[in-house]
Order: structure tokens, then C-alpha cells, then sequence
């Protein structure tokens, strides 16, 4: 049996959290899904997780780049300057279409930029393929 898959999304609108969460339960996946709204909440998370012994990492990040407070640019440098945190796999997921934005997450070493689909079933197959391509294809080192 496939264990199962912890994911992280770091969202603030209560809309896109529900959809992405029908979005992996639309899939064939065993998930785990922890939602938070903020970029501070979501360095706290992951801090407690990297030092608690009995801990893990989650499998996955999903972030969002426009949250209040933190913004997702700034979660995204500081999990890769953390030497606890820097392998996590962290994929931005956001509404933002801008070049810039796009090429300061590049930069940032975010490992996929994704714009969010305006229809529901359009999410469900871009977590379709994130499920596949990240779960059942791709080889990580250790955490």
C-alpha cells in the first residue's frame, strides 16, 4: 500500500482551499492536505515540523504568492535558506500570470510555477498531473 501523501497549501482565500482540497479528493491519491492562510503560519508549521524528532516534512508545498502579511516570494526564499527546509519540493499556485512574478519564483528556486485554472474541473486535472508527476514520477533525495 502507497503511504500516504502529506501537502501543504499555503492559501489565504477560503474558496481556492475548498477547491483545491475537492481537487485532491477528486483523484485516486491518499492525501493528507494541511491548509493555512499565511506565510507566517506556514514558516511556523514547517519549523515545528524540521525540529520535532517524530516529525516529517510535508511531501509537498503549494503556495500561493499573494497572502497577507508574508508574501509567498518571501516563504519561498526562506524555506530555501533554511537548511532544514531547502528540499522541499515547493510549487507556486497562484492567480498571478505576471512575468516578474514568474521569474522571481525561478529565482527564488521555487520548483514549478502554476497559474490557477478558473474552472474547477481544470484544477482537478492540473492536480491530477501535480499528483502523477510529483508522487509516481519523480525521485527525491531524502528530507
Amino acid at each position: 500500500m502507497i503511504p500516504s501523501r502529506e501537502v501543504l497549501l499555503v492559501e489565504d482565500n477560503p474558496g481556492d482551499v475548498r477547491l483545491v482540497q475537492e481537487a485532491f479528493e477528486a483523484t485516486d491519491g491518499d492525501h493528507e492536505l494541511h491548509a493555512v492562510p499565511t506565510g507566517e503560519d506556514a514558516m511556523r508549521f514547517l519549523e515545528r515540523r524540521a525540529r520535532d524528532a517524530n516529525g516529517t516534512l510535508p511531501d509537498l508545498v503549494l503556495l500561493d504568492l499573494n497572502l497577507p502579511g508574508t508574501d509567498g516570494e518571501t516563504v519561498l526564499e526562506r524555506i530555501r535558506k533554511s537548511r532544514d527546509l531547502r528540499r522541499l519540493p515547493v510549487i507556486v499556485l497562484t492567480s498571478s500570470e505576471a512575468s516578474e512574478d514568474v521569474e522571481a519564483c525561478y529565482r527564488r528556486a521555487a520548483n514549478a510555477y502554476l497559474t490557477k485554472p478558473i474552472a474547477p474541473d481544470d484544477l482537478v486535472s492540473m492536480i491530477r498531473s501535480v499528483e502523477t508527476f510529483w508522487f509516481d514520477r519523480v525521485r527525491l533525495p531524502p528530507q
